[in-house]
Parts: structure tokens; sequence; C-alpha cells
């Protein structure tokens, strides 16, 4: 506790307070605003102060009765309106944080870190030319704003237009080089673009900050995988499964690398490890790969059959499926399974392809020109 006298003793409690507050020593802090709304009920920085001390305990309940008490007091409190609305952002009730930050702006329309924050909850309502607009005009007063160029590259990455989120990530990795949450966003653009070697560039930056940071080994895992390079992958998976054995979807991830291999039997182990663990779609495609692998090509087929029909609209178990029917020479079976993925809406491409080839030449997989599916 803070020993302070005189008329400047509230000032002496309330910078102590926050000093301790940043320090992360909450209960300190607690005590020195406390003693200042002993003898001042209605300081709005002791109020505050407690509300931010709530709030960083995960007392939101607790937090929002103390800003709203500030606020009656002093209705234009800056840091009583944003505590308040933060609060309801971590409720996800994103619409009452976007109402209290409207009324701050009707005081301060030009308050970066309330329009940033706004940008952000209109994202999240995916109100996508509003968030926009309320981070241009953070741009506007502040060009190298990292909340606005950060939120730019979300709103962009999360409509799918990685190249211009790459281009507001890379401007703000240009001023936080060791930023790993940059790094790891810019290699995940790069990663959906398949420009897998510029993916890996970033991944690996991340992790030489980082080196068991899950995004950045996922990454780098995804991107070895698009460059065909399994052993690599392999690797990578491996490494987050050292700290995370119970992961179901990285067990059968590292499975596909060892299928990919060749390694069969250990691609075998890993399914089974993650079905063991929870049902799995991909870790039952797998096993059915394993199978088609061996020339099991009948067990494949029951398989692949079983899932089609739990999820028809999945060209790639289509494609596998009819696959395995040519392998047995049974071309009718698998113009009819391609045909009833068509007919139940599954999206023109391989599957499409591969029946137009059949169709037109009638092809098995007894014929000579009969390529099979990679």
């Amino acid at each position: 506790m803070v020993e302070a006298r005189g008329p400047d003793r509230e000032v002496e409690l309330a910078k102590a307070g926050y000093r301790l507050l940043k320090e992360g020593r909450f209960e300190q802090a607690a005590e020195c605003f406390a003693a200042i709304l002993a003898a001042e009920p209605r300081n709005n920085y002791a109020l505050v102060g407690l509300g931010e001390v709530a709030r960083r305990q995960g007392e939101v309940e607790k937090a929002m009765e103390l800003y709203q008490a500030c606020l009656a007091a002093h209705p234009g409190n800056r840091y009583a309106l944003i505590g308040l609305s933060d609060c309801y952002r971590a409720l996800n009730a994103h619409r009452r944080a976007v109402e209290i930050w409207e009324r701050y702006l009707c005081r301060d329309e030009q308050d970066v870190t309330v329009l940033t924050r706004m940008a952000d909850a209109y994202r999240k309502l995916q109100e996508l030319q509003k968030s926009r607009d309320l981070y241009a005009r953070a741009l506007a007063g502040d060009p190298d704003n990292a909340y606005a160029l950060n939120g730019l590259g979300h709103l962009h990455f999360d409509f799918r237009e990685y190249r211009q989120a790459a281009a507001y990530w890379e401007r703000l990795l240009a001023g936080d080089p060791g930023n790993v949450k940059v790094l790891t966003s810019l290699g995940n653009c790069y990663r959906k673009l398949r420009d897998f070697p510029r993916g890996l560039e970033h991944f690996q930056a991340a992790l030489a900050l980082e080196p068991a940071n899950f995004y950045a080994l996922f990454g780098l895992a995804d991107c070895f995988r698009g460059l065909e390079r399994h052993r690599e992958s392999l690797a990578a998976w491996e490494r987050i499964l050292a700290g995370d054995p119970g992961n179901k979807v990285i067990i059968t991830r590292a499975g596909d690398a060892h299928r990919f291999l060749g390694e069969l039997d250990e691609a075998e182990s890993c399914y089974r490890r993650a079905l063991a663990i929870e049902f799995d779609l991909y870790a039952v495609i797998g096993l059915a790969l394993v199978f088609k692998a061996r020339g099991s090509f009948q067990t494949a087929a029951e398989s692949l059959a079983r899932l089609l029909t739990d999820n028809p609209r999945n060209q790639r178990l289509a494609v596998e499926l009819a696959d395995c029917h040519l392998r047995l020479g049974d071309s009718p079976a698998a113009v009819e399974v391609l045909s009833r993925f068509l007919r139940h809406g599954g999206r023109q491409g391989q599957a499409s392809e591969l029946l137009a080839g059949l169709t037109a030449d009638g092809l098995t997989a007894n014929d000579p020109h009969f390529r099979p599916v990679p």
C-alpha cells in the first residue's frame, strides 16, 4: 500500500494503482483504488481502475458495474466507455459494443483507438463495408496504426482476398519484424495462395522466434506437403505431436505423410490412433486409401461407399470410389457413382472430367490407355 499524505494523496494512489495494474499486481492495485473511493466515492480514476482490475481477472459483470458507475458520474469518460465496450466485446455482444463506441465518437469522431475497435466489431458482425470504412478513417488519422493494418489484414483474409490481406500485413511487419502473429498470418496468406516457398519463409521466421508455436508448425508442415516434401512435412507434424500427442487432426496429417512416403503400416497406425480418439472423416478416408494402395480395392470401395452415403457431395470420396470400381474392372459402377454425385449437386471438377472420359471412351482398368486417379 502506498503511504501518501496531503492534498495529493488521491493522485499518488491513482498513479500507484495504475502502475501496479500494469505490472499485473491486481490485489495491490485494487487496494490503492479502494482507498481513493473511501475518500471520494465518485472518483473516476478509481472506478475505472477497479473496473480494469475486475475485467483483467475475468470478472466481466463486476467490471461493467464499475464502468457504469463511473459513467453515471462522468458521462463522457473515455476510459469507462472503452472498458464497458470491451466487456461487451468479451461477451461477443458486438452490437452493444458498437452502440457505446458510437456514443463516444459523437464527442471525438477521430479517436483512432475507438475507430479500430468499432471496425473490429463490424468485422465480427460480417458488415464488411462499415468495417472497411472505419479502418480507413483510422489509417487516415494514423497511417501506420498497427490495429487498423492488422484488422484490414484479417478482414480481407476472412473474405479470401489473400493478396490484399498480405499487403496490409507486410506493411505491419515492416514496422514490427519480430511479430510472430503477423508472420504466421502472412504465412497463411501465401499458403492459401499456394505460394508455398514464401509461406515457408514466414513460418520459419516465426519458429526462429517461437520454436513451439503451433500455428507456425502447422503452416510449415502444410507448406512442405504442398511442395510434396513429405519427409519434412512429417517431421513438423511430429514436432506438434510431441507437445500435443492426442491431437487427432495432426495424427491424421502424420498418417497422410506416411502414406505419401509409401510407409503404409505407419500410416494405418496413425489413422487408427486418430479414430481411437474420435471419429474423423479424413482418418477413415486415409485408411481406405491405405487399403487401396495395398491393392485391396474391394475393401477400400466398401469403406468409401459408406462414407459417400453420409457425405454425398464430397468430390474426393466420389472420385476415389469410382477409381476403385475402375480398378476392379467395373466401369458401369464407376459411372453410376460419378453420375449420382453430380445429380446430388456435387460441384463440377475432377468428378465431371472423369465421368466425361468414361462415357466418351468406355475405358476400364483393363484397358491399356486407362489412367487411374493419382
